[in-house]
């Protein structure tokens, strides 16, 4: 770049941030989880379902999409005092909007709704977040949210302001009268829950209750308190008739609900929730530590000396004797290539379980990925992609059947004794840039169980590499009950080889 273009660069810069700003130090009303929730129905079924145990806490892995979209309608549908809920990303498709509908239901009952969202993934949202927040029992805060003055674009306002809206919350969970929780790695859209009729994503999530509950809703008060999270009435501006808003968004939400589709698709989550009924035998009682990182590392200032969730993690992994279980849809091990040496040197098996190259649905975090192969692979490391025609559990009670499959489920497994579930991928981005969270379950009964499932369907659900005598790499898995070797990229096109290549060129795996 010619050196008398560069001022003038940063003075657009300058100016394109300057004319797009949120005003964070407003004032604003605090407000927390209540803590004298035990009369609450759910705080009575709490208190039956702990018995003896009352004090420790209740896990249940929720893998299946469906019932994991019946938990939470039946946990807004029980509410009595609050529901607290963040997400990375809310779409407005049929799952989408049961969840919203489910929330909306609970206000008008006169629970008080608090909804946390990231701003990354809200455009074309703002009439219907305003409408929202425009009910009295609803209050909505976006976390580091865009500018919306002056018309400015999305991508000029993110080119103005890059430090700060390249750091995300990617934070997921779903709070109920402080009773109950569901955290992990889904957000709130139909490929999240075997409704979409392309893709559908295979994940994973964890229904709590007992004391974490309580400490994921201080974690919620953290971000919902913190100086990044704004008011939605303060980004967009308000409508003149916030009532008539409300109303029209539950008009336009019950027609949507009233679609062939979508009432076929509640119809099935219904039955779900009328078959499905917790036992006390179901629930984990185990040890555990909820982890999560300090809302202060999505600020470019603060993001230094914020605290991460990092070293408990690291500190989980390294405790280990005999096996690491990484299961991470977007894996691009950077500094982490060290860590695994030493684990290998101690004689540690290390199974890393991620996309294909067919089956991610970012290709530019695959070209992350790719250089890591061979390395990890000469190392000792077992490396399984997972294939673009696994179908997700679920989707045949959907009618989706022949959508394909993605993996995005966070999570790892130490000597099969201890399991992560959350947030969290194993890549520069989640590390480094935006905001995470999971639970560490010292539970080997959750523990043993998935790793075991995971590589009992790793032979027909996902290719297993390997090097070949000239040290190229080739994919294996089983069709039809028989061997099958390929030498390229299974089911993948050249057009995303190519983006793929093109994208390992690019300065960019920091932003991975």
């Amino acid at each position: 770049m010619k050196r008398s273009i560069r001022p003038l660069l940063a003075l657009l810069l300058i100016g394109l941030g300057g004319c797009a700003t949120i005003d964070f130090d407003a004032p604003k009303e605090e407000s927390y989880a209540p803590i004298e929730t035990e009369a609450t129905l759910l705080g009575r079924w709490v208190t039956e379902f702990s018995g003896e145990r009352a004090g420790q806490s209740g896990f249940l892995l929720l893998p299946q999409p469906l019932n994991a979209m019946a938990y939470r309608v039946t946990g807004a549908a029980r509410a009595e005092r609050t529901i607290d809920t963040m997400y990375y990303l809310i779409n407005a498709d049929k799952a989408g909007l049961i969840f919203i509908n489910s929330l909306i239901e609970a206000a008008e009952r006169g629970v008080r709704v608090r909804l946390l969202l990231d701003d990354i993934l809200t455009g074309g949202y703002d009439r219907g977040l305003l409408a929202l927040n425009a009910h009295p029992n609803i209050q909505i805060r976006m976390f580091n949210p865009f500018a919306r003055r002056g018309g400015l674009s999305r991508g000029l306002n993110f080119l103005g302001d890059f430090g700060r809206l390249n750091r995300r919350m990617h934070n997921k969970a779903f709070i109920v009268d402080n009773q109950t929780a569901v955290i992990g790695g889904r957000n709130i859209g139909d490929e999240y829950f075997a409704a979409h009729e392309v893709a559908n994503f295979g994940d994973l999530d964890v229904l709590m209750l007992g004391p974490v509950v309580r400490e994921a809703s201080e974690m919620f008060d953290l971000y919902w308190n913190h100086r990044l999270a704004v008011p939605v009435d303060r980004v967009i501006e308000p409508p003149e008739e916030p009532f008539q808003e409300i109303a029209a968004l539950r008009a336009r939400i019950a027609t949507v609900l009233q679609g062939v589709d979508v009432t076929n698709y509640e119809a099935v989550v219904e039955k779900i929730r009328e078959r499905e009924r917790i036992h006390h035998d179901q629930l984990s009682w185990v040890p555990y530590d909820l982890v999560y990182d300090s809302p202060d590392k999505a600020d470019p200032d603060l993001a230094p000396e914020a605290e991460t969730m990092i070293p408990p993690l690291r500190d989980t992994i390294m405790a280990g004797d005999t096996e690491l279980m990484i299961i991470s849809p977007y894996f691009v091990p950077r500094s982490t290539m060290d860590g695994f040496q030493q684990l290998r040197d101690r004689g540690m098996s290390v199974k890393i379980i991620t996309n294909s190259m067919a089956a991610n649905n970012h290709l530019v975090v695959h070209s992350g990925y790719t250089p890591s192969r061979k390395p990890l692979l000469k190392m000792g490391a077992e490396l399984y992609e997972v294939r673009a025609d696994a179908q997700v559990e679920g989707v045949e009670k959907t009618g989706v059947a022949r959508s394909g499959g993605t993996l995005h489920a966070k999570a790892f497994v130490v000597d099969r004794e201890t399991l992560f579930v959350g947030t969290f991928n194993w890549d520069p981005r989640s590390k480094n840039l935006n905001t995470e969270m999971g639970i560490i379950l010292h539970a080997p009964e959750l523990a043993r169980p998935l790793a075991e499932r995971v590589m009992s369907v790793a032979p027909v659900r996902a290719y297993k590499l390997r090097l070949n005598d000239r040290g190229k790499i080739e994919w294996v898995t089983q069709i039809d009950g028989e061997e099958v070797v390929f030498t390229k990229e299974p089911d993948s096109t050249w057009w995303q080889r190519f983006k793929v290549g093109f994208y390992r060129m690019l300065p960019i795996k920091d932003q991975l």
